[in-house]
């Protein structure tokens, strides 16, 4: 099982590393695309040649660019040959999530070792909220152990939370079998044990969830949307649970709410059901949570924090 494990990783490692070389061909066609269109707009009869050319030039009609005159009749031919769906650019050549809606998500839900009741009471709720979530004591199981133990019971994620002096601090989301691990830090966590009026609250609920998730809008914002989506299944569309990932300056509000519709009435009442928290993304690895050694696709770094105005999501 072992040699397998690692073989298969060894096939994972070297397909992804094709994503690079797949998106350099990608705009070489897409640029000798542009220059054939180009030529069709010069190929006008006479009488409207000066119309039809200021229509088209502006529009895509560009020389095809010196380093691709030796290389022009391969890339026309892998034009010729492209269709639908080869033509269009894939985000992952080896797509962790491909695969993900074929069955629902299978989480393991534990913490750091020696945890406080703060943070035992904030996972068990953190249980209600990913469905399909098993919450185990961490004990003195090592992270490998762990890994491998998830793998051969099928489970599709792991969740761990981290604390600091017994205020939650950290969540690492870790897709099995190969990776992605996202690292967030959490902030202002506040559990429904927190608040002291109880009445105000909504039921706890255990249907699958509709998700919200606005203003993830660069690369690493829709990767990181990509990871959060596929801890939750599909819901039904009668569900008035809703959960909601809103990024506003690479900070992370996470709310969880029910709504209700009385019967005659047009308004909709929003009730907060809980916990409540902030995350902050600071490393996604290819890799599982066990793997030291795995690469790094994003990590923050230090001088991010003094580009106010510079946004990684």
């Amino acid at each position: 099982m072992l040699k397998r494990n690692i073989r298969l990783r060894r096939e994972y490692l070297y397909r992804k590393s094709l994503e690079g070389k797949e998106r350099a061909l990608y705009e070489k066609k897409r640029k000798i695309r542009q220059a054939l269109e180009g030529v069709v707009c010069v190929c006008v009869c006479e009488r409207e040649r000066e119309r039809e050319r200021e229509r088209f030039f502006f529009a895509e009609g560009k020389p095809i660019p010196t380093e691709l005159r030796n290389e022009e009749a391969a890339l026309r031919n892998e034009l010729d040959l492209d269709d639908d769906e080869t033509a269009e650019l894939e985000s992952h050549i080896d797509d962790e999530y491909a695969h993900a809606t074929d069955r629902d998500p299978k989480i393991l839900l534990t913490t750091s070792r020696n945890p406080s009741s703060r943070l035992s009471q904030f996972v068990k709720e953190l249980k209600i909220v990913f469905p399909n979530a098993q919450r185990i004591n961490r004990g003195g199981q090592v992270i490998g152990e762990i890994v491998e133990a998830c793998r051969a019971n099928d489970f599709t994620d792991i969740v761990m939370v981290h604390e600091h002096r017994g205020e939650p601090d950290g969540l690492i989301v870790c897709h099995l079998p190969f990776g992605p691990t996202a690292y967030f830090g959490l902030l202002n966590v506040v559990t429904r044990h927190d608040i002291k009026d109880k009445e105000a609250l909504g039921t706890m609920s255990e249907a699958y969830p509709h998700l919200i998730t606005n203003n993830f809008n660069t690369k690493v914002g829709v990767r990181t949307a990509n990871i959060l989506k596929h801890l939750f299944p599909v819901p039904k569309p009668d569900t008035r649970r809703i959960i909601t990932f809103a990024n506003q300056s690479d900070y992370i509000s996470f709310r969880h709410h029910i709504y209700e519709k009385p019967a005659g009435v047009k308004s909709i009442s929003l009730k907060e059901v809980g916990p409540r928290f902030e995350m902050r993304l600071y490393q996604i690895k290819l890799g599982t949570i066990d793997q030291a050694e795995a690469q790094n696709e994003w990590v923050i770094r230090p001088y991010m924090n003094t580009a106010s105005k510079r946004t990684a999501l």
